[in-house]
């Protein structure tokens, strides 16, 4: 477990170790998740990483190496278990061993003590305002989708409307052009009726008349052949 957290050091949110390093949060995650799948700690509030300098100084050799990311991973993990194993050995003898017998070693470890306290304060301060900035967004957030929501509820609602309405005409107007096609059809009808009755009786006419023709032109006196013209 980590232990190497300096006195009065900041913590820092994942949205403000992305704009320090001038990269996307789910890239300051990615690089998270390379370094801690080689072994490497970091402080953590339930699953949510809390990123120190020394934390921010990793993800930066991530970002900038040459080396495949996770050999420099492991390299970061090594410096970092060094680290750890140092601040450890130096702890044990100089706090837990004398600090209960010499007064000026007990000063000093409840002044680190104390130290680590208003550090871990001031974490939870800024995680308490990282929460309470989360929760604003979030709030939002639901307000901005009701607004949308509601929005999208009317438009398709008179979008409907407007829908029937178009629909309506439409089929007025077919059925009104259709009525009007039918009346067009019936007095074409009527025209085309007439016009044969013309021609039928035109045709009779000139039958007549051919027949009156022929009788005419057939051996007759002459006064009957004139006479035939004209019946």
């Amino acid at each position: 477990m980590r232990h190497d957290i300096q006195p009065n050091e900041r913590a820092f949110s994942t949205k403000e170790v992305a704009e320090e390093m001038g990269i996307a949060t789910t890239t300051v995650r990615r690089y998270g998740q390379i370094l801690e799948r080689n072994g490497y700690e970091f402080f953590k509030d339930g699953d949510r990483r809390i990123f120190v300098r020394s934390d921010i100084d990793a993800l930066k050799a991530i970002r900038d190496t040459d080396k495949p990311q996770d050999d420099m991973a492991k390299d970061l993990v090594e410096d970092q278990r060094n680290r750890l194993k140092r601040s450890t050995e130096v702890a044990i003898p100089n706090t837990y061993d004398h600090s209960l017998q010499d007064p000026a070693q007990l000063s000093e470890f409840f002044k680190a003590l104390t130290n680590e306290l208003a550090a871990a304060r001031e974490m939870n301060v800024q995680l308490s305002n990282d929460m309470n900035e989360l929760k604003t967004k979030v709030s939002r957030l639901q307000q901005d989708h009701h607004v949308i929501s509601s929005g999208v509820g009317n438009f398709a609602q008179k979008t409907s409307t407007n829908i029937e309405k178009l629909s309506e005409q439409q089929k007025n107007h077919y059925e009104a052009l259709l009525e009007q096609e039918r009346e067009k059809s019936e007095a074409l009808k009527q025209e085309l009726q007439h016009m044969r009755d013309e021609q039928r009786k035109e045709w009779q006419s000139q039958n007549e008349f051919n027949k009156r023709l022929e009788e005419s032109v057939k051996p007759k006196g002459k006064l009957e052949r004139i006479l035939a013209l004209f019946r």
